[in-house]
């Protein structure tokens, strides 16, 4: 766990690349053969931090009773999705992404590397660009709601613009206001079904 977090948290501040196996296993005061009998790799390293946001995806979405796989297998829990429910597992994921120090370093990482890197532009995509706008466009069709590539940029793109405001906040209960209001104005647009409101 202590090696996790101490990666997570340098390939954050650095970038994947750029943090070695050397500076991690330096900065737990382990040697690299001691670092090695743990994580085989750099990469073995990043394998299990993915297996780790993997399952906390899951376990969230289970939470709030959205689903978790593909409209392809999930059909039926897509159309029985409730839009409070979509609401509420955004602004949840507002704050995991952005207060979980686990979550929040993984999404530093992302950032920081996303253009030296096409694994991890892809990883950047799948976990807070096109992945989370996909899933938010795919409930809100099942649901029946007209031109939902729109609406789930509508409820998106906000969301995600104050997730990188965030960073830079003093007052970080101002971003979770901010995402409050901007909720609350989507689920009255969305409960509409025109969203002309």
């Amino acid at each position: 766990e202590r090696i996790l977090r101490t990666a997570l948290r340098l390939f954050a501040a650095e970038g994947y690349e750029a943090a070695s196996i050397s500076r991690i296993a330096g900065e737990l005061s382990l040697s690299k053969a001691a670092m090695y009998r743990h994580f085989a790799s750099k990469q073995a390293l990043l394998e299990a931090i993915l297996a780790r946001m993997e399952q906390r995806d899951a376990e969230q979405a289970r939470a709030f009773e959205l689903p978790e796989g593909t409209p392809e297998s999930m059909r039926e829990a897509y159309e029985h999705s409730e839009l409070g429910s979509l609401i509420a597992f955004s602004r949840a994921q507002f704050i995991y992404w952005t207060q979980d120090e686990f979550a929040a370093d993984f999404r530093r990482m992302l950032t920081l590397s996303q253009f030296r890197s096409e694994e991890m532009g892809r990883l950047y995509q799948q976990y807070l660009g096109a992945g989370p706008l996909g899933y938010v466009r795919d409930l809100l069709a099942a649901q029946g709601l007209d031109h939902p590539d729109r609406r789930a940029l509508e409820l998106y793109g906000p969301m995600f613009l104050l997730m990188s405001v965030s960073d830079g906040m003093q007052e970080k209960a101002e971003a979770l206001r901010q995402l409050d209001a901007h909720l609350c104005r989507q689920l009255e647009r969305l409960s509409t079904k025109e969203g002309e409101k």
